[in-house]
């Protein structure tokens, strides 16, 4: 055949494929989530094979393993004792409480270390709900009140980066300004701009015992058949301070990552979640998918969409696989 375009030349042996290659996955794009409770011992997850809850002495052995392996963040969720939990969320702002204790253990440990941390009352609420509950109603200014304090809290212990998942409104103009009271101008906020309310979920709050108590989180996460209503969302988080915008779930929202990284010029972060993380481990446990290799396509696939940075459950086993 005479043909003038061959795209498969492009494709024709490694070298060449490494040379045209569009997209490029490293270890510097990778957060690890990681699970903590108060134990003096590490547990297992069941809800999440692979995946443990930390003691602080685990956490902070795991995040420096990450760290060699060229992960430059972690991010801490962390299970609190039921006895803690309250309708007003009051542990979450306790200096001397889990997640302050681990931020200051890492710190010392592992000062190059980036953390992250959650900004959400549902591992501290009685009521399992990212807000304060009345009368079945998530008040929102009320819990934004309490978020800030979170926050301070948070940042008074190390925090680099706080990152609110509640998806309340006004939030991240309160907590930069909160942020900035309390002499924490650095401290950056990775907000969780597009926070739908997904099914994939579920093995996260079995790791953490977070799940609602009654309700669902519809009226404040966001309906997962709407597009253009995360652009609404990413104009007012920008507007208010964000420092990092974020797309959550990430394989199944991969065209709102696109429209997100469209339309600003702040780094844009995906998370992996639990489901889409458990999906690969079950598929591959039984045979049918080759785990390394779906892995791998799923991480491309964000970071394809416009993923800057990528909040995922396999960091350690991409980065270990990028730098074999």
């Amino acid at each position: 055949m005479d043909l003038p375009n061959r795209p498969r030349r492009n494709r024709k042996g490694p070298g060449v494929r490494a040379l045209t290659r569009e997209t490029l996955l490293s270890a510097g794009d990778f957060v690890l989530p990681l699970f903590l409770h108060d134990l003096a011992i590490d547990e297992a997850i069941e809800s999440m094979p692979g995946c443990t809850r930390w003691s602080l002495d685990g956490l902070v052995k795991e995040a420096g393993e990450a760290l060699a392996l060229g992960i430059p963040a972690v991010v801490l969720f962390p299970a609190i004792d039921e006895s803690l939990k309250t309708k007003k969320a009051e542990e979450s702002h306790n200096s001397g409480g889990l997640v302050p204790r681990a931020i200051r253990a890492l710190k010392e440990a592992l000062p190059e270390l980036v953390v992250m941390t959650d900004v959400a009352l549902d591992p501290y609420n009685i009521d399992g709900h990212d807000g304060i509950v009345e009368d079945g109603e998530i008040l929102n200014d009320e819990t934004v009140e309490v978020l800030c304090m979170q926050a301070v809290c948070q940042a008074n212990a190390g925090a680099d980066i706080i990152a609110p998942s509640d998806m309340m409104d006004g939030r991240v103009a309160a907590l930069r300004e909160a942020l900035d009271a309390a002499g924490h101008e650095q401290v950056s906020i990775c907000c969780y701009t597009a926070k739908y309310a997904s099914a994939y979920y579920g093995p996260f709050r079995g790791a953490l015992g977070s799940a609602p108590k009654a309700g669902d989180k519809k009226t404040y996460q966001m309906d997962p058949a709407n597009r253009r209503e995360a652009l609404r969302e990413l104009i007012l988080d920008e507007n208010e301070g964000a420092d990092i915008v974020m797309v959550k779930p990430a394989g199944a929202y991969l065209d709102i990552i696109s429209d997100v990284r469209k339309h600003t010029t702040l780094p844009v972060a995906a998370y992996q979640v639990s489901g889409e993380y458990l999906m690969i481990k079950s598929a591959s446990a039984d045979g049918w998918l080759n785990e390394e290799a779906v892995m791998m396509e799923s991480l491309i696939a964000i970071k394809r969409s416009g993923a800057d940075i990528i909040l995922t459950y396999f960091a350690k086993d991409a980065a270990k696989l990028l730098l074999s």
